[in-house]
């Protein structure tokens, strides 16, 4: 390591920067410089610890988020309207609970609490196996969405913390994936369950006993090695802490802060961007929502068993993995966040378009071809995932638009169990209309996102060689000052030099 200068705490206790992250205690605010070489290594390091607990809580969130959707025609006892709602109970319960979470979230060691929840949503899951009536599953269904509610803020975080901004797309899409494995590894596992004909016990409830030992043992897991920022990471040295902080200076985007600061929500609430982010947020989980519970029905309703559709569903799941890969990648290696949304979105529209005008054709195959195509959108969240973790500053900020990007998350998905209605089966043509019109409009709030990000860096940009002018300063006081920001907990709106992805 050859270090600048190493900063006492009495040196930071005296700055006017104390009030900043939990890192400026550790690295202050003058740059320590570690070789690419070192870099690589300690970012290889991460990698075989964070990506693999990550994506293994999502996979386990997801696969128990879409748990209704295999006991739906594995004998669940709730049909009908009742069934919507306990489909909705899920996102009702995520939207109470949203924010107290992730504000209790930021008092306390994140992976800690990430493990707890996902310990009381396992015990959740099992007691489905043991509920009998519309108000049992109602609650359970309810529960479930309050304890997950934490997950993707979480997540989020952790990555922006221990990632740069040019890391995070891939890595996020990383454990983003898991939502199409799940719906291959789901998919399977409900087939094998489905040749299951025992009395004793029926086929829905082993996938509730199945699920809820997971989900248990992942909370385990997580509280056991899921670190919570670098500044406390178990797996690093002293030295590769500081390091770790270093990496992601640069950024500009801070790293963990316990004070909550009301003036950070009330400049979340008043950026025009958080609105269209949660626009676009609606935008996709409209579609998601109806999808995630109504695909199987959907597949079986072109004419195939239900044993034939576990199966037949899972290939979209490739297709959004594929998606979610080359989007993530993409996104990192072009400094893109908007792009990608808009070309995610075109072979969805291509394959609703396809299920709409070939409906009742008896081309299944075409219309099995369309569904896949569904799966390319998928990506979509990922991407505002990657976008909020790029594009924010300030950790109360961070974490209230990550809430409400949830919230309205939920709220789209909602009303995406209400657009697939009853009386439009078997086709359900007015649903997958309105899945085409709401996709088409994302694609442009996606582009007015990123005309809005240009025209800031622009302006910034300008702004700081206006500085330069006006004191006399050179590119390395320039750098000083960006270096003497990074861990201040400043928002994105009041640090000059945050530099926003398109």
């Amino acid at each position: 390591m050859d270090s600048e200068k190493e900063t006492s705490r009495e040196e930071i206790a005296d700055s006017p920067l104390f009030e900043g992250d939990e890192a400026l205690r550790l690295v202050g605010t003058q740059a320590q410089k570690f070789s690419e070489e070192y870099n690589r290594r300690l970012r290889n390091k991460l990698d075989k610890v964070i990506i693999p607990i990550t994506a293994t809580v999502y996979f386990t969130q997801f696969l128990d988020k879409t748990s209704l959707n295999y006991a739906s025609i594995m004998g669940f006892p709730v049909t009908g309207q009742n069934y919507n709602l306990v489909s909705m109970a899920f996102y009702l319960g995520f939207i109470v609970w949203e924010f107290p979470t992730v504000y209790i979230a930021q008092k306390l060691r994140l992976g800690k609490y990430l493990g707890v929840n996902i310990i009381i949503w396992g015990v959740v899951l099992l007691c489905h196996a043991f509920a009998n009536s519309f108000q049992a599953f109602f609650a359970l269904r309810f529960i479930l969405g309050m304890c997950e509610s934490c997950v993707s803020p979480i997540l989020i975080s952790i990555i922006s913390m221990f990632y740069r901004k040019n890391e995070q797309g891939i890595r996020i899409a990383y454990f983003y994936t898991m939502l199409g494995f799940t719906q291959v590894f789901g998919g399977f596992v409900a087939y094998g369950i489905s040749f299951y004909n025992g009395a004793a016990l029926a086929p829905y409830k082993i996938v509730y006993y199945l699920l809820g030992g997971l989900a248990i043992l992942v909370g385990i897991i997580v509280l056991a090695w899921l670190p919570d920022s670098p500044v406390n990471a178990w797996m690093l040295t002293k030295e590769e802490r500081i390091a770790s902080l270093e990496r992601v200076r640069d950024d500009q985007g801070g790293t963990e802060n316990r004070t909550f600061k009301k003036e950070q929500v009330v400049e979340t609430l008043l950026d025009v961007r958080t609105w269209l982010i949660v626009l676009a947020t609606m935008l996709t989980d409209i579609p998601s929502g109806g999808l995630t519970n109504f695909s199987n029905i959907i597949i079986r309703n072109f004419g195939y068993t239900s044993r034939q559709t576990l199966i037949l569903a899972t290939p979209a799941g490739i297709v959004h993995v594929i998606s979610v890969v080359i989007c993530g990648y993409y996104s990192d290696k072009k400094g893109e966040r908007m792009l990608p949304v808009i070309y995610a979105t075109l072979p969805t529209l291509l394959g609703v378009a396809l299920m709409i005008g070939f409906n009742n054709s008896g081309q299944k195959g075409v219309l099995l071809f369309g569904s896949y195509l569904i799966g390319s959108f998928g990506s979509t969240l990922s991407t505002i995932y990657a976008y909020n973790a790029s594009n924010t500053s300030g950790y109360t900020k961070k974490l209230t638009i990550n809430a409400l990007t949830m919230i309205f998350f939920c709220v789209g998905n909602i009303i995406g169990t209400e657009i697939f209605q009853p009386k439009d089966a078997p086709a359900y043509i007015p649903g997958k209309a309105a899945i085409m019109a709401l996709l088409s409009t994302q694609i442009g709030v996606a582009y007015l996102l990123r005309h809005i990000n240009v025209k800031l860096n622009i302006k910034r940009r300008a702004m700081i060689e206006e500085i330069k002018r006006e004191k006399g300063w050179t590119d390395d006081d320039v750098q000083e000052e960006k270096e003497r920001r990074a861990f201040a907990d400043m928002t994105d709106k009041q640090n000059i030099f945050f530099q926003y992805m398109n």
